[in-house]
C-alpha cells in the first residue's frame, strides 16, 4: 500500500516533471531504485501488449527473486497497459465521431440533391 500511495505521488510528479525523465523523478520521489528497474520494465511491456509501443521487458530472475523488482514491474504493466488502451480507446473514438460526421454529410447533401 505504501508503494501504491508513493506511485500515485509520482505520476502526479510525472505530470508536473517537464523535462525529467520518469526514472529521475520516480528516484526524486525516493523509489527504490530495484523498484523503479521493475516499474520500467514493466510499463513497456504494458504499452507492447496493448499495441505497437513498448518492448516486452521482464528479468525473471530479479522478478522472481526480488520483491521491489516484482512489485514494480506489476504496478508499471498495469498503469502503462492500462493508459496505453485508453488512448487507442480515444483514438477509436475519435474515428467512429468523424465517420459519423462525414456520413451525415453525406446524407444532407444526397437528400438536398434529391429534393431539388
Amino acid at each position: 500500500m505504501r508503494f501504491a500511495r508513493l506511485l500515485l505521488g509520482g505520476l502526479v510528479l510525472l505530470a508536473a516533471g517537464g523535462c525529467q525523465s520518469l526514472r529521475e523523478q520516480m528516484l526524486a520521489a525516493n523509489y527504490p531504485p530495484t523498484f523503479v528497474d521493475g516499474f520500467e520494465a514493466g510499463c513497456s511491456s504494458g504499452r507492447s501488449a496493448v499495441g505497437p509501443l513498448g518492448q516486452f521487458s521482464k528479468d525473471v530472475p530479479r522478478y522472481l527473486h526480488e520483491s521491489l523488482y516484482a512489485q514494480g514491474w506489476d504496478d508499471g504493466f498495469r498503469q502503462c497497459e492500462s493508459a496505453q488502451r485508453g488512448e487507442e480507446n480515444r483514438e477509436t473514438d475519435k474515428q467512429a465521431w468523424r465517420d459519423r460526421q462525414w456520413r451525415h454529410h453525406v446524407e444532407q447533401a444526397m437528400a438536398k440533391a434529391l429534393f431539388r
